[in-house]
């Protein structure tokens, strides 16, 4: 029988992942146990104080077992974090050793949406994707340099390290563990009766663009702020070096610098975002909104399109215009 260990950390922490992971990780048990099978897991809340409070004291959690207790598991569950990462490193910092512990004795890990903050503070991500919120991708890359984000991702898997992407694709990380240790039948089953869209891969289409803004180099905002302003037209790399007086190998370095994103790859986010914005809200057509945010090759949009978002154009319109689904 495997034991699961599901985190209760000290502060704001997301009660919908403790839960959930606890709720669905012993519906597998009721599952075998009515097909005359023995349970698979041991689920246990594990914590580092007999009691926490969650929501400034609007919940208590009260742990299983405290982290002294456990000599060995073999899975743990990190659910997200929110606040202040720093603060709340510094508030769980007593699971760290724990952790590092329990990893060189051979246990798995996982991590929820922004708990992938205080994995890597382990130092257990160090070379390795990872997977968190893509709303705090650009902080989470400023803390964590030396660890791969994908921020397209559902999920990701390398060396029995499991991390999720934005708030409730962890139930997508929980069914693709439960196919692992229980087999693709029960994985099944556990998502028909949680209805969840079973082996979903990207977090790519609730992506929102904001840009980049969260640096001091001012130059580089200047032409953050001139690519969102004129994205309809062609904008070239020397054309911004030119207006800001800069060599174009040092704009081309100090905007990836600034921005973790090429100008190029800048510019086609813009106009993707502004696409986006049209197919949400109008009935124009594809080829009218191509134009509308500056592109000419249906092909190369629609390529773009794509590889921003996971759909299609005309499969995002579909799925978020309110008007209806178009043809």
């Amino acid at each position: 029988m495997k034991h699961i260990s599901i985190l209760v950390p000290e502060g704001h922490t997301s009660l919908t992942n403790i839960e959930g992971a606890h709720q669905i990780l012993s519906e597998v048990n009721s599952s075998l146990s009515s097909m005359g099978k023995p349970p698979l897991f041991t689920v246990q809340l594990i914590g580092i104080s007999e009691e926490t409070k969650q929501r400034n004291g609007l919940f208590t959690v009260k742990p299983d077992r405290l982290i002294e207790d456990i000599k060995k598991t073999n899975l743990i569950i990190i659910p997200a974090l929110h606040g202040d990462p720093i603060k709340a490193l510094e508030r769980n910092r007593e699971f760290i050793p724990w952790i590092i512990h329990q990893r060189k004795q051979g246990a798995e890990i996982a991590s929820f949406c922004v708990g992938a903050f205080f994995l890597a503070s382990t130092g257990l991500l160090t070379g390795k994707q990872c997977a968190t919120h893509w709303k705090l991708a650009n902080e989470f890359r400023a803390m964590f340099p030396d660890v791969n984000l994908v921020d397209d991702k559902i999920m990701t898997e390398e060396d029995g390290i499991y991390t999720s992407g934005g708030a409730y694709s962890y139930l997508n990380l929980l069914v693709y563990l439960i196919e692992k240790y229980a087999g693709r039948d029960m994985a099944i089953l556990t998502a028909k009766a949680f209805m969840i869209d079973i082996d979903r891969t990207s977090q790519s289409p609730f992506i929102i663009f904001q840009g980049q803004k969260g640096h001091e180099d001012e130059p580089i905002r200047k032409a953050q702020a001139f690519i969102e302003s004129n994205f309809q037209a062609k904008i070239t790399v020397d054309q911004l070096a030119d207006m800001l007086a800069l060599g174009r190998r040092s704009l081309e370095r100090r905007f990836k610098k600034a921005t973790c994103n090429t100008v190029t790859e800048y510019i086609q986010r813009v106009k993707i975002e502004a696409a986006k914005k049209e197919l949400e809200t109008s009935r124009k057509n594809i080829n009218e909104v191509m134009y509308n945010v500056g592109y000419s090759d249906t092909k190369a949009f629609r390529i773009i399109f794509k590889k921003t978002t996971g759909m299609t154009p005309i499969n995002y319109r579909n799925k978020y215009n309110n008007e209806g689904v178009f043809v």
